[in-house]
């Protein structure tokens, strides 16, 4: 038993002594590798510009979870326990482009497409309702006051066609008017008879006859008591207002008609798609009910409103109904017909990105290099959008991975971005002061070198840097060791210049009193701050 026992100890010795010798071996390796490739991969302390054995000028420096943040020396990051990357001329694209391997392009999903020349049709398809054209309605009214004697229509929906008897009124006041006029025609011939039928005729028309009843009265010599009303036109009885026996008084309403040889369509149309429908344009309905047939129209006009819950414009087109086979109350399928737009670049639609404030394209330069532009677009169609400025034919545009290449952009510090953010170009036009106060580090001919504190309107962090000397040369009292507040202006990509620079008083008397307390302290023995 007591064999076993050390026999076991022994075995778990030896594993333990094993595992930790494999253990100091692998970090030895480790190191060994590691050390050469962090040597080389820095750039070194004597030559800041350059990196090993690579001829690349270093731009600046910067810690990849802040890219806003620039160096203008390598060392560890103030933010994150990693030393900073350096950033190269070559990568950052000074020309506004940032550069992507193509091996990483195939990582990103990156896919490209051509801008063309080509014809754009758009076509819209729209749901709209059936209804009655309004501007095709006839109102029947009693010319005179009567009584109702027969209504040949009995209900509402009634189709009815032109001329076909609607009712007849018994008219009394019509009797009055005719017997008088026969009674003047009866007369003999006579001076002022003439004038005397032609006020009895302008009687019976005041009295509400039509010229063609007067007519009648005139050629048969018999009173005519009763009228007989008639529809204008073919159409549907949509109001029924009388019945047989009511007594009407002249001008009220007796039945409202529509026709229905037009008939309109109300569709609703997306807001984004409202510039490719204009008044006039062609349309085409089909309907459910009636498959196979095709009912052609135009346009007649777009109501001035927009249904806010939908973000729908209310378009009413005019479709000719002559068979009568559209009934208000249908749905119909509207297809919209434009005019070919030939001759026009096109892009993938997927390929622009609208910002709110603009449209952005990433185009394509070369196998690596990528640069955004600025684009102004029209109509779209069928997953193509027209391009009125910004490109041209036979570029190439990014269609899918934009966001990704716009990130790289970010992590590289170049200027070119997707974002609304001010442009190389705008801050050309419009040039930007910066100000910090710092302490003068340096005086060269061309050069001063200040450690600066934070520039919240760069994002810079505290920092030694330096920045290019005006063509008037410094101030006469700046000194190396001065407190200095100053105005930096950039000059081009990564460079920047003093504008103005003065020396800070209070900085300058606080650091005098101070020194002067530390000489007193060292003087007497004790160590400077130790006043306490």
């Amino acid at each position: 038993m007591e064999n076993k026992k050390i026999l076991s100890l022994a075995m778990m010795g030896l594993i333990g002594a094993t595992g930790y010798g494999l253990f100091w071996l692998g970090m030895k390796q480790g190191m060994e590798m590691a050390a050469p490739l962090s040597s080389a991969a820095l750039p070194s302390a004597e030559n800041p510009q350059k990196s090993g054995s690579s001829d690349k000028r270093v731009l600046y420096w910067h810690d990849p979870m802040v890219p806003g943040q620039k160096f203008d020396k390598s060392g560890k990051s103030p933010f994150m326990d990693m030393q900073l990357v350096p950033v190269y001329a070559s990568d950052t694209g000074d020309d506004g482009t940032v550069s992507i391997s193509p091996r990483l392009q195939q990582n990103l999903g990156i896919r490209t497409a051509e801008v063309t020349t080509g014809s754009l049709a758009s076509t819209v398809v729209a749901v709209g309702n059936v209804v009655y054209n309004e501007r095709d309605v006839e109102l029947v009214q009693a010319r005179s006051n009567g009584y109702v004697e027969r209504l040949y229509v009995r209900a509402p929906l009634d189709l009815v066609h032109k001329d076909q008897p609607l009712a007849e009124l018994y008219v009394p006041d019509w009797v009055a008017a005719q017997e008088e006029y026969l009674s003047v025609k009866r007369m003999q011939d006579g001076p002022g008879l003439g004038e005397l039928l032609a006020g009895a005729r302008q009687r019976m028309r005041l009295a509400g006859m039509t010229e063609d009843q007067i007519h009648r009265v005139e050629s048969s010599d018999v009173v005519q008591k009763r009228l007989t009303i008639r529809a204008p036109i073919t159409g549907i009885v949509s109001e029924l207002v009388v019945r047989e026996g009511m007594t009407v008084m002249a001008g009220a309403s007796l039945f409202r008609i529509n026709g229905i040889s037009t008939i309109w369509v109300n569709a609703d149309v997306p807001e984004s798609v409202s510039a490719q429908v204009r008044p006039g344009n062609a349309v085409e309905a089909r309907t459910s009910s009636l498959p196979g047939i095709v009912f052609k129209g135009k346009i007649s006009t777009i109501l001035p409103e927009i249904n806010a819950a939908t973000r729908t414009l209310k378009v009413r087109i005019e479709l000719a109904n002559p068979s009568g086979q559209l009934i208000p109350g249908m749905f119909a399928t509207i297809t919209f017909v434009s005019i070919d737009r030939k001759d026009v670049l096109l892009v993938p639609t997927e390929a622009i990105i609208h910002t709110g404030t603009r449209s952005v394209v990433m185009v394509a330069q070369g196998e690596d290099k990528f640069v955004s532009a600025n684009v102004e677009t029209a109509a779209e169609a069928n997953g193509q959008t027209e391009i009125l400025s910004g490109l041209e034919s036979g570029q190439k545009v990014v269609v899918s991975g934009q966001f990704l290449i716009d990130s790289e952009a970010s992590l590289k510090g170049t200027t070119m971005r997707m974002s609304d953010q001010p442009a190389l170009e705008d801050a050309k036009t419009v040039e930007l002061f910066h100000h910090g106060d710092g302490t003068v580090e340096a005086i060269g001919k061309n050069e001063i070198t200040l450690s600066h504190g934070p520039i919240p309107s760069l994002q810079w962090g505290p920092m030694t840097m330096g920045f290019q000397l005006p063509a008037t040369g410094l101030p006469p009292n700046i000194m190396v060791g001065d407190h200095v507040v100053f105005e930096i202006r950039q000059v081009k990509e990564g460079v920047f210049e003093i504008a103005s620079i003065l020396s800070s008083p209070a900085k300058a008397a606080q650091k005098s009193k101070s020194q002067a307390i530390n000489d007193g302290m060292k003087a007497h023995g004790k160590p400077a701050g130790a006043e306490k």
